[in-house]
């Protein structure tokens, strides 16, 4: 985030650096939040494994086994010992309150929805604020390259695209609160009250949910205590760099998949594609399919499925099946990157009156069904195309139910959510 005054990118100043350094164990969850949170957020910086007591004593004057790690030294010379995200975040200035008491519309997520409506809206004079609980970008931060986005024939890394869009949506005005989320909607009246995971209310006319999805799992044992030791989600942006050498594993069939797969090829001795399906074709692009099979290190293990993590301290195998022959397999792998879908984040609806469907993927216009609204929707109009079953109320991008899984489609939706919020708003404000 380059407009943060308290951070100088040193790629940029010509000066002298003043670059964020990291220092942690190389099997560390907490170290792995840490570099994948600042990849996303597009900040440069430095990371320094420590894996002896002799490193570690001139770094802190304590063992390894004493010492809390990991460790960041910001660029103003102050020192955070073993901080999360949301410190680190705090602490560069990225933290902040709200800074009116209502607002015409909130925004909920930072993905190319979100951030596609809150550049629209601030640009047409809409006092708008944009809320992310995690890093800006969403999925698509995770991309380590996204090459069929219309005006980048070179492709683009998701995170520099949501970077740019982020600049430009506060360029307008829109205003930005990072590591905030939603916990629980309520509707009153003309009113739309949100609860915050910090215990902040907010109050809009209207508002966009444009959550998106999150990483779907494994379903295995130990995926969450190896989480960050040798599993992964997403495209392995961060650990890319990590992987010099390796045999690593990549789970998935779709364009997320074969992304990060052509991402670690470059950097892993080998990657093995784990993937359900029968052909790639059918769930990839056929761009992405022609550089995949071209890659002499990347190895195709379909019809496939994983059935088992295996390792200590951290992963060291991955045992397989083949569900056609019934065959087991195991491969030896330190880290895992799963990439197979998500699930939509819409758990702030369950007490509205908000149409989910069984998948919990908000329902929106012509998809609303008639008893749903027969229930609970007052106006004699019908809803708008991305309202949801609460008039103001609408959905963009992944979150929404039958939407195109792509950051254009989700761009596309964001511009045309503000459209109907003014139209929305034009009908009960003015």
């Amino acid at each position: 985030m380059s407009d943060d005054p308290h951070f100088v990118d040193s790629t940029r100043s010509g000066g002298t650096s003043r670059t964020l350094r990291m220092y942690g164990r190389r099997d560390s969850r907490d170290a792995y939040a840490l570099r994948d949170y600042l990849t996303r957020s597009v900040v440069s910086y430095e990371w320094t494994e420590i894996e002896t007591d002799l490193a570690c004593y001139a770094l802190t004057g304590q063992s390894l086994h004493d010492a809390a790690l990991p460790i960041v030294d910001l660029p103003n010379g102050s020192r955070l010992v073993q901080p999360t995200p949301a410190e680190v975040a705090a602490r560069l200035g990225w933290v902040m309150r709200p800074q009116h008491r209502e607002y015409d519309l909130s925004i909920y997520g930072a993905g190319p929805a979100g951030l596609s409506a809150a550049v629209y809206a601030a640009s047409e004079g809409l006092k708008v604020v944009l809320l992310e609980r995690e890093a800006v970008g969403g999925q698509a931060g995770y991309s380590s390259l996204i090459e069929n986005y219309l005006g980048f024939p070179d492709g683009i890394r998701g995170s520099d695209l949501a970077e740019r869009a982020r600049q430009q949506a506060i360029a307008f005005g829109a205003e930005l609160l990072l590591m905030r989320g939603g916990t629980h909607g309520e509707f009153q009246g003309d009113r739309m009250i949100a609860t915050l995971n910090d215990g902040t209310t907010m109050i809009s006319h209207s508002n966009i949910c444009a959550t998106g999805v999150e990483w779907r799992r494994l379903g295995v044992a130990r995926e969450d205590e190896l989480l960050g030791l040798g599993v992964f989600y997403g495209a392995g942006t961060s650990e890319a760099a990590h992987c010099s050498g390796e045999d690593v594993i990549v789970v998935g069939g779709g364009n997320s998949a074969g992304q990060a797969v052509l991402n670690l090829s470059a950097q892993a001795r080998s990657v093995t594609m784990v993937v359900r399906g029968a052909d790639l074709s059918a769930t990839l692009s056929s761009y992405l399919v022609s550089r995949i099979k071209n890659r002499t290190n990347v190895r195709l293990a379909l019809n496939s499925s994983v059935t088992e993590l295996l390792g200590d301290a951290s992963l060291e195998s991955v045992a397989t099946i083949d569900s056609h022959t019934g065959e087991r397999g195991l491969l030896k792998a330190r880290k895992l990157f799963v990439c197979i879908g998500g699930a939509p984040n819409t758990d702030w609806a369950r007490d509205t009156s908000i149409e989910r469907d069984h998948l919990g993927y908000l329902v929106t216009g012509p998809d609303l069904s008639r008893a749903h609204l027969r229930d609970h929707w007052p106006l004699e109009r019908a809803p708008f195309y991305l309202e949801t079953s609460v008039p103001g109320s609408f959905a963009a991008g992944d979150v929404r139910r039958n939407s195109v899984k792509r950051v254009a489609s989700g761009v596309g939706e964001g511009a045309m959510a503000v459209a109907f919020v003014h139209r929305f708003l034009s009908e009960h404000f003015v």
